[in-house]
């Protein structure tokens, strides 16, 4: 795995860590993403946390991410400690996903999670983001809903 321990649970938007919940919401409102709230397909959350190595190795890094999916959007958000969270959002039908592990990359960078490419909400050109995932069954469970869900988009 890289540098990486990544655990994955389903939630409720209620259940998520607060900062997060909040910065879901107020993009959701924004960029008048519909009825984050009751539409929900699935809800997620990962704690991604990257360890110290070595003797002068850096600190201990957490990162926060939450992912909602809906019939038509694609929300995220993640923070690192005490941070803002940065929010993205996509409509499904204008994003390809792919597993992370079956990407080019994974051979030099092991990990665990999705690319996520297309055209984002408010941008005006294609972009790709990574969002990491656990092993648990509840990310098994979100790639299989996600995936699902751009298919019927």
């Amino acid at each position: 795995m890289g540098d990486y321990a990544r655990t994955t649970r389903e939630c409720t938007l209620d259940s998520l860590h607060p900062t997060l919940a909040a910065s879901l919401r107020a993009h959701v409102q924004k960029y008048e993403l519909g009825d984050g709230e009751t539409a929900v397909l699935i809800c997620c959350e990962t704690v991604s946390t990257r360890s110290k190595k070595g003797l002068f190795g850096r600190k201990t890094e957490v990162v926060h991410t939450a992912v909602l999916v809906t019939p038509t959007y694609l929300i995220w958000a993640a923070a690192k400690g005490n941070e803002t969270p940065g929010v993205l959002s996509a409509r499904l039908r204008d994003v390809q996903v792919q597993d992370y592990e079956k990407s080019e990359l994974y051979r030099l960078v092991p990990d665990s999670g999705l690319n996520i490419t297309g055209l984002f909400t408010n941008a005006t050109t294609p972009a790709s983001s990574f969002i990491g995932l656990g092993q648990e069954p509840a990310a098994q469970k979100f790639r299989t809903i996600l995936k699902q869900a751009v298919a019927n988009a």
